[in-house]
């Protein structure tokens, strides 16, 4: 089969990989409106491209929080890569390296923070925090991320409980056996994710400031509102995202809460976005809107389905070369 586009990894990864698999990936919350939303919105956005601009060369390398990537597109934290591919989070990492582009790992990773950062040794990553009532076992991560080298803490705010996504619950969904989220063995019963702190406000962000001389970045935010806050209480960047729509059903799309959280912090803070990417003009529509660099969820984990390290590789790069044929031909 030949791989044009996203789209064909999407149709790949739902022919080949187990029902429960693919369920767990696509999976919305409640009538999947936000999730369905988040690349509609992008399909209403229109270019006003400008001609006799000389375009021979480009530089698409941009860098978030100081660090260098080839272009400004990135992965964003999913979990559960060993349902995709073998290897897991370890191909992504591999993966991420060899685009030279930054690569955020899950705490519900099926692969260690170390076998993760052993994969790729000189890679950009960052690490995606959920805070549960277990604080030692949340402190014990950040430090662990801190000691191998990640460069980033990303808490993700909008899980304070896990939304209803119907299929999951149709399946009964749990990892298979011989799988396991690594991170947090012997800590807790992960699946049910029954233990996540539901408690958790603004003032958390001053503990984790304590635990760690990371970065933070704070992942969910889609109001002006919330961004002022995290502006106010010293944060490092703001992902925009609504969680792939897996959250609260019928949120706005994240490239639509894009602008009015892009005027909120009035370039303070460091502003990306997740949720609907699927061609190279997405991405510059984010661009174009304000966002410093997009992360792309799903489809990375079509690419690892379709070809493990070598299939993600491949995603990024079509990515890639439809966003610098984008930027050449708006001008």
């Amino acid at each position: 089969m030949s791989m044009v586009c996203l789209s064909d990894f999407e149709a790949y990864a739902k022919k080949y990989l187990p029902k429960i698999a693919w369920d767990y990936f696509a999976a919305g919350a409640d009538d999947c409106t936000t999730r369905d939303e988040n690349i509609l919105a992008y399909k209403r956005i229109r270019f006003r491209p400008r001609m006799l601009r000389d375009v021979s060369v480009m530089d698409i390398r941009t860098k978030i929080l100081g660090s260098e990537i080839s272009f400004p597109v990135g992965i964003a934290p999913t979990g559960f890569h060993q349902l995709a591919w073998p290897d897991g989070e370890k191909s992504t990492a591999r993966a991420a390296r060899a685009m030279d582009t930054c690569y955020i790992a899950s705490t519900y990773s099926t692969c260690t923070l170390e076998e993760i950062s052993a994969a790729a040794p000189g890679g950009l990553h960052w690490f995606q925090l959920y805070i549960h009532r277990n604080r030692a076992a949340s402190q014990q991560l950040v430090q662990r991320a801190e000691a191998l080298g990640f460069q980033g803490l990303v808490l993700t705010a909008d899980l304070p409980y896990t939304g209803k996504r119907r299929n999951d619950v149709r399946n009964g969904f749990r990892l298979p056996p011989h799988m396991k989220v690594k991170n947090l063995e012997g800590a807790f019963e992960v699946c049910k994710m029954s233990l996540l702190d539901p408690s958790v406000t603004w003032n958390d962000i001053y503990w984790l400031r304590s635990l760690t001389r990371l970065p933070i970045i704070i992942k969910g935010i889609l109001t002006r509102e919330d961004a002022e806050l995290a502006v106010k209480h010293g944060v490092q960047g703001i992902i925009v995202s609504n969680h792939g729509g897996r959250q609260l059903d019928e949120g706005p799309a994240t490239i639509d809460a894009l602008v009015e959280v892009v005027e909120a912090v009035r370039g303070r803070v460091e502003v990306y976005v997740d949720g609907g990417i699927r061609k190279g003009s997405d991405v510059l529509k984010a661009l174009a809107l304000g966002a410093k660099c997009v992360f792309i969820g799903r489809p990375a984990l079509w690419g690892l389905a379709y070809k493990g390290e070598e299939g993600l590789q491949d995603v990024l790069r079509i990515l890639q070369d439809e966003f610098r044929l984008s930027m050449a031909l708006a001008g």
